[in-house]
């Protein structure tokens, strides 16, 4: 499963970026706007920092504005992924950049039908939010769930980007489900690290190597 960091903030994607498990960015006008730097600048920035892709929304709702906008954006970097919404106009952009060769990321997926017809338009990723989805009453892992059936049925290859990740267990049963890739914040991915019984073995083996009185190096 591959991991992308949902973030603009450049210094966080550095730091993970580092560790070797960061596969991709996502980003969107509210990430954009909490990093208060310039929108084409931010992501040409972020586009250096990772090999994979970055994920840009367009903020334009009607076909020809987006298909504008869009054609601003993946001038920025080769890996630029164009991100629109699951509305009509949407996929009418996203089946025409995929059709010239751009990755398109389809973004606030909500059902599953609505995923099928992201697949049928040829969305290099499908990003359906599960925290979004549990928020408002409905468990968000079976929309994954029916998302990877229905794909698996029709061996659609857009892959499924599980979005609005609020803790560990959403990137857990993202995994045991089959999910393609996950997008979580800074702080969730950090949190994977961590475990109570690792910093009560490290602190023991620490206590030990101390009663040694001994160094390396």
């Amino acid at each position: 499963m591959k991991f992308f960091v949902d973030t603009a903030d450049t210094a966080e994607i550095a730091d993970l970026a580092a560790t070797g498990l960061l596969d991709g960015v996502t980003t969107n006008p509210t990430l954009i706007a909490k990093a208060g730097k310039d929108f084409i600048e931010v992501t040409r920035e972020i586009c250096g920092l990772v090999d994979g892709p970055v994920s840009a929304e367009v903020v334009a709702l009607d076909h020809e504005g987006m298909m504008r906008e869009a054609e601003i954006l993946r001038k920025i970097a080769d890996n630029v992924c164009i991100k629109v919404p699951l509305t009509i106009d949407g996929l009418k952009t996203c089946k025409a950049l995929t059709s010239d060769g751009t990755k398109v990321n389809v973004t606030l997926c909500f059902s599953a039908n609505q995923a099928l017809l992201a697949a049928k338009a040829g969305a290099t990723f499908i990003s359906p939010f599960v925290g979004r989805h549990d928020d408002n009453g409905f468990d968000g892992m079976d929309l994954i769930r029916d998302i990877r059936l229905i794909y698996d049925n029709y061996a659609f290859e857009t892959e499924i980007l599980v979005a609005s990740i609020r803790h560990g267990v959403h990137v857990l049963e993202s995994a045991r489900i089959g999910a393609d890739v996950i997008t979580a914040p800074p702080a969730v991915i950090k949190g994977l690290f961590k475990h109570v019984l690792t910093d009560k073995g490290i602190e023991g083996f620490l206590a030990d190597w101390a009663k040694t009185g001994q160094k390396i190096g």
